[in-house]
């Protein structure tokens, strides 16, 4: 399997546990606004390795996690129901690691290696 270009992960704080089952969008910003380029879930260890191609150019982009859903599957109230993040991709020949820590009220993220 290739990896993708960005990848991310997701970690549940409240549990303790990795997020599976997470809808997660990668989309790049274009002149006309945002188009998407890639599409995962999610797996076991609440990671996605293929979100979107293997081989990006610099620019802006954005990964949508659909976080309420996975809150409501899982029975637990929350605030967010999503969580959107934008980040510059400045230099092509590097990979985008883009780790989220969610909870029910509250996220945090950082640049992964």
């Amino acid at each position: 399997m290739t990896v993708s270009h960005v990848t991310t992960h997701i970690l549940d704080t409240a549990s303790g546990k990795p997020a599976a089952g997470v809808s997660v969008q990668l989309e790049a910003r274009r002149a006309d606004g945002w188009t998407e380029i890639g599409r995962g879930m999610t797996d076991a260890d609440g990671r996605v390795k293929d979100l979107g191609p293997e081989k990006l150019d610099a620019g802006d982009y954005r990964i949508e996690f659909a976080t309420g859903e996975y809150f409501e599957r899982n029975g637990t109230e929350s605030f967010f129901p999503f969580v959107s993040l934008a980040f510059s991709l400045r230099n092509p020949e590097q990979h985008y690691h883009v780790p989220l820590l969610i909870s029910p009220f509250a996220y945090s993220t950082y640049r992964g290696s």
